[in-house]
């Protein structure tokens, strides 16, 4: 059949439009988010431990092995501010990070809680006190996760949310840190390993509990760990070493196979 020259314009047409929508969905499903992309939190995201830092950072260590920059490098996001510092509690992210929020900020991610409970004197307190001395450590923490944590939190997401009110925030959790009967033969004992690990339990659950509460998204990264902890025959977390500050932090392979697939997965929706 032959196409009248109205009707051949027309189908013409149509397909150009057909192309371009095509294109144009593609486009942007691969795009950088619109508002750019602001990275909040603790050590955990600024990247302590995946070396690489940048030395305009300071004290912050923050890394270009760490997954907020490498999530932003691989999607050519122009609008990066990354602002996670190591040593971060709660409320040094409300003080100090939340500067380049605004309307237009399209994603948010966070990791704070971990420096409020004071794990990093627990893991000390474990490695160089005995079993009771530990124990009472720990129980200490998950006191504080359960009954002051929570209040924190949301004062926290509170805050981000008021500077990002059209933001996609994504909270990431914390990995156990240790694999058990593992091939560890020095260190701390099995029992306090569990006990640790039991801990980081309790501030993922607290913290996914809050997001959850603010409409956020919790990303928990415990299952993409698994098999990968301190003992294991891979680890991806750093155990005990120098410089004493990297001890219990995610190498770079931690982040790059770890923190970056679980957060890529929650960044699309």
């Amino acid at each position: 059949m032959t196409l009248q020259p109205r009707r051949l314009r027309l189908a013409l047409l149509l397909s150009v439009l057909l192309l371009t929508a095509g294109r144009t969905a593609t486009a942007h499903a691969d795009a950088p988010p619109v508002g750019g992309y602001v990275a909040l939190g603790d050590s955990y995201s600024a990247g302590l431990g995946a070396g690489s830092y940048d030395p305009g950072s300071g004290q912050c260590k923050r890394s270009s092995a760490s997954y907020p920059a490498l999530w932003a490098a691989a999607h050519h996001v122009r609008q990066f501010a990354f602002t996670a510092c190591s040593g971060a509690t709660t409320k040094d992210v409300v003080a100090d990070q939340l500067g380049p929020l605004n309307r237009r900020t399209a994603l948010v991610s966070v990791t704070a809680g971990g420096n409020d409970a004071e794990f990093g004197e627990v893991m000390e307190t474990c490695m160089l006190g005995g079993e009771s001395t530990c124990q009472a450590r720990i129980a200490q923490a998950r006191t504080y996760i359960q009954q002051t944590l929570p209040r924190e939190l949301d004062a926290t997401y509170s805050a981000i949310r008021s500077k990002a009110p059209a933001a996609r925030v994504i909270v990431l959790g914390y990995p156990r840190l240790f694999t058990l009967h593992g091939r560890c033969l020095l260190g701390m004992s099995e029992t306090k390993r569990a006990a640790i690990d039991d801990a980081a339990d309790a501030l993922d659950t607290v913290m996914s509990q809050r997001a959850a509460g603010h409409g956020f998204v919790f990303a928990d990264v415990r299952g993409q760990f698994t098999g990968h902890g301190i003992c294991s025959e891979a680890p991806w977390i750093r155990s005990a070493t120098l410089p004493m500050s990297e001890s219990y932090h995610p190498t770079a392979v931690g982040h790059a196979q770890g923190y970056l697939p679980v957060f890529a997965g929650t960044a699309r929706g």
